[in-house]
């Protein structure tokens, strides 16, 4: 979508483009009210700003909407095709490897009570199991920051892309 179109949308169906990349009421509505942005730079800084800092509610709310990392997400939405786009490099892993990330998605959520969430887009199924082992080591405290992060990046991302087509 060229971003002119975006900033001609009512706020409606601005939001609608937006709750894809974020389905965080606070973050979709403060994109859309930073409409009319004069460029795409400026568009991804109000994303990367917008809302911030993410409530730990906020946080829940996005992750329960988030597949988990490995698994293939179905359905037909805008968010399942994002996110499957996203972790191409994931899904090609190896059997080993696979079950290495489904184990250590395990452990995870055993842990943390909550999905693994990580940037996925650009990055190898090791890469992703690297960090999903290092992020095991860390306390809620220390892990929430790095959630609210990794949500940021996605959702960034995410509207990069609807913007750029």
């Amino acid at each position: 979508m060229e971003l002119e179109e975006f900033n001609r949308l009512d706020a409606r169906s601005a939001g609608d483009v937006v709750r894809p990349c974020l389905d965080v009421d606070r973050w979709v509505d403060a994109v859309v009210a930073g409409r009319p942005y004069p460029d795409r730079a400026a568009a991804l800084e109000s994303a990367r700003t917008a809302a911030w800092p993410w409530t730990d509610a906020e946080i829940d709310a996005a992750l329960s909407r988030h597949p988990r990392i490995g698994d293939r997400p179905g359905g037909m939405s805008a968010e399942a095709s994002l996110s499957r786009a996203e972790q191409a490099g994931v899904a090609a892993a190896s059997a080993d490897l696979a079950a290495a990330l489904a184990e250590a998605n395990r452990q995870y959520e055993a842990k943390f009570s909550r999905v693994f969430l990580i940037r996925a887009s650009g990055r190898t199924a090791e890469e992703v199991l690297e960090a999903l082992r290092e992020r095991l080591a860390h306390s809620e405290a220390e892990e929430l920051p790095v959630i609210a992060e990794q949500l940021r990046q996605i959702a960034v991302l995410r509207l990069e892309g609807i913007l750029s087509a």
